[in-house]
């Protein structure tokens, strides 16, 4: 019988794309990336619709086309305004829950407004539950919704979706790039495993939360300089380049502690564990989710 289980993240040497695959070859500067991914993270529409077409017009052949891997209410949040950045090409979504159930936000129309008013449908909801957006169902509505009707791309063919991310790159070797919006513990190693692909990666806050792994992820960005790997800065608290410059400038000598005071998080830590088993919610690989089928393929994080 056929075996249908994708393969391990982290690729045999033999089976990774070389240097000069079509993603590493693409013709970005670091800059060029940098400034187009994190404008959009920013929320900021780069070209209205009106001038596409003309001398802005980006051919469909000249996209960066992007696996955006998870569609929580963050990821979705973020994804919004990416879709308005013409050199950008959602091509799949990728997310271990299938509906909008159970989700969390700041507010119960905060979401829903965001995604309304980027779709120009003031009737759209998430369907699941119909409170917090989320899932990989409204992830890749979204994005058809946007290409098709707001964008009105001729031809549009449709956001392939996943619930396994193996699976996303066993399939998705087109694309150039990815952005990883996962939780925190998945961040490190859906990075390796896409750079591992000859793939460029847009990577939320923060790299790892292991000390190991984040080191992992640094060192395979520095060996392989034809692919662009990013952190989405978050200035919403101020910019650092001035503390940088003075730290550069040896302002105060050497570097020795870092001392930080913050007020986050904001939001209930639940310092007390759950008592009994909560049911696991129809559509969400929890195995998928928490790691264990990942686990494997990477033999330093065991």
């Amino acid at each position: 019988m056929k075996n249908n289980t994708p393969t391990p993240l982290v690729a045999d040497e033999q089976q990774i794309p070389k240097e000069n695959t079509p993603a590493a070859d693409a013709s970005m500067s670091r800059r060029k990336f940098v400034e187009m991914t994190a404008i959009s993270a920013a929320g900021f529409t780069i070209l209205p619709r009106h001038v596409l077409g003309g001398k802005n017009f980006i051919a469909p052949s000249d996209k960066i086309t992007l696996a955006y891997i998870g569609t929580g209410t963050q990821g979705i949040r973020e994804m919004l305004p990416m879709l308005a950045v013409p050199q950008i090409q959602i091509v799949a979504v990728c997310d271990p829950n299938k509906e909008a159930r159970g989700y969390r936000d700041w507010g119960t129309d905060y979401l829903k407004g965001e995604i309304r008013q980027t779709l120009k449908d003031t009737n759209w909801t998430p369907g699941g539950d119909n409170i917090i957006p989320g899932g990989r169902d409204n992830g890749k509505a979204i994005v058809d919704a946007y290409y098709a009707n707001v964008a009105k791309q001729e031809n549009y063919k449709g956001c392939a979706s996943y619930a396994d991310v193996r699976e996303l790159l066993d399939k998705e070797k087109g694309i150039d790039a990815v952005k990883i919006m996962t939780p925190d513990h998945l961040h490190g190693v859906l990075a390796m495993a896409a750079m591992k692909r000859g793939k460029h990666v847009l990577l939320h806050k923060p790299v790892s939360n292991r000390l190991i792994e984040g080191k992992k992820v640094i060192e395979m960005a520095r060996s392989k300089p034809k692919l662009i790997t990013h952190l989405i800065p978050w200035d919403s608290n101020g910019s650092m380049d001035t503390v940088m410059a003075w730290l550069n400038a040896g302002a105060i000598g050497t570097l020795k502690e870092v001392h930080n005071w913050t007020n986050r998080p904001v939001w209930p830590q639940y310092p007390d564990l759950p008592k009994g088993n909560s049911p696991i919610p129809e559509g969400f690989n929890w195995d998928l989710w928490l790691f264990r089928l990942y686990a494997h393929g990477f033999p330093w994080l065991v």
